[in-house]
């Protein structure tokens, strides 16, 4: 199963574990996928620059396999949340708030950390491959991380961004079909062209393999061998795997996330902008159904990520899953609990199988 995705990256699976920023990637768990023969991963958005270099760190203490770092374009032009907009976010997260026990609207709290200044420690550190999502950075950040040596692959949610990315120069191209967990990858963090961008990956990774030029990763709804090897018979060179390795004794997930998760149906999640004002795929509990309806309300990212902080930092004291993001694919029900390393083993293996069989069927004309 090499592939021009393997020959790129140095290694040995078309696999990559998918960045799940804000905790549930693990230096341990991007390092046991990337000794498994995959590539893992630290979603390291939300990562201060001294943290990120102790992660990079930690993660080179476990493996000498090359392994990722991912990181969130900043919005361009920046979205700014006014301060009618915080007021009101506010008001709506104060009943949760209450039901919790918490103070009402508390100051703001500071947001994210500077890209510039995460992706400065990538450079130095020379990680082997740095993805991003929420669009494209600038000519002067790709020309640094190419001079240093350093792989790129971009997240796109439709064609003309796959089209863009490829045209930026990166190295590959991560196709992020409808279907897949967290954070939507769209570069235009606008409601009605999010909800178009909801491409599934069966329709998507074709369309754009017929026009990228670099490989395409295919994301969303691949949680075994199966969806491994239809990735590449679309035209994927690989797959990126998330919610498959949410509930792994590596990952760093909530409990109450990996519980919920292992618990969950193929109809258990929906899109929703409640918890950080992107379009995000979850498991649907309290806090999405208590904001559903006032969605068009809550504060832009990163603003509403950093005003709901403190419900769910409060949440996961005392294992209150319904009011944590619990981030998931529609290919949920397919995780299990088995450690990183057998998720990659197992998945190659069925992929292996069926390809096997799927040749003896044509030899037999079946």
């Amino acid at each position: 199963m090499r592939t021009a995705l393997t020959r790129l990256l140095g290694i040995e699976h078309p696999i990559i574990q998918a960045p799940m920023a804000g905790g549930p990637t693990t230096p341990a768990l991007a390092a046991a996928v990337s000794n498994a023969g995959g590539l893992g991963t630290l979603g390291a958005a939300y990562l201060a620059p001294d943290t990120l270099r102790r992660a990079i760190a930690a993660v080179r203490t476990l493996t000498d396999r090359p392994f990722g770092i991912n990181l969130f374009v900043p919005e361009t032009p920046g979205v700014t949340a006014t301060a009618e907009q915080i007021t009101r976010a506010q008001a709506l997260l104060n009943p949760l708030r209450a039901e919790l026990g918490l103070p009402p609207s508390p100051d703001m709290p500071p947001q994210a950390d500077s890209f510039a200044d995460q992706l400065a420690v990538v450079i130095a550190e020379r990680v082997p491959v740095l993805s991003f999502t929420f669009g494209i950075p600038a000519r002067e950040h790709l020309d640094a991380l190419r001079a240093a040596g350093i792989l790129t692959v971009g997240t796109a949610t439709t064609v003309a961004e796959g089209v863009a990315l490829a045209r930026a120069g990166v190295d590959a191209v991560v196709g992020q079909g409808s279907e897949a967990g967290g954070h939507r990858g769209t570069f235009v963090p606008d409601a009605a062209y999010a909800e178009r961008a909801l491409v599934g990956t069966l329709a998507l990774i074709p369309q754009l393999v017929d026009v990228v030029r670099v490989p395409v990763i295919a994301a969303g709804g691949i949680g075994d061998g199966r969806g491994l090897l239809a990735a590449l018979a679309l035209g994927a060179a690989g797959a990126q795997m998330g919610t498959a390795f949410l509930a792994c004794p590596e990952s760093g997930a909530h409990p109450q996330h990996k519980a919920t998760v292992l618990a969950a149906a193929d109809t258990d999640t929906m899109i929703t902008r409640a918890f950080s004002g992107r379009s995000a795929r979850g498991i649907v509990n309290h806090f999405i159904e208590a904001l559903r309806v006032y969605e068009a309300e809550v504060a832009p990212f990163p603003a509403q990520n950093a005003l709901t902080r403190d419900i769910r930092q409060a949440a996961a004291r005392v294992d209150r899953g319904e009011y944590l993001s619990l981030w998931a694919g529609q290919a949920a029900r397919l995780a299990t609990a088995r450690p990183a390393s057998e998720v990659v083993r197992a998945t190659v293996e069925q992929a292996e199988r069926l390809l096997r069989q799927l040749g003896e069927m044509e030899e037999q004309g079946v």
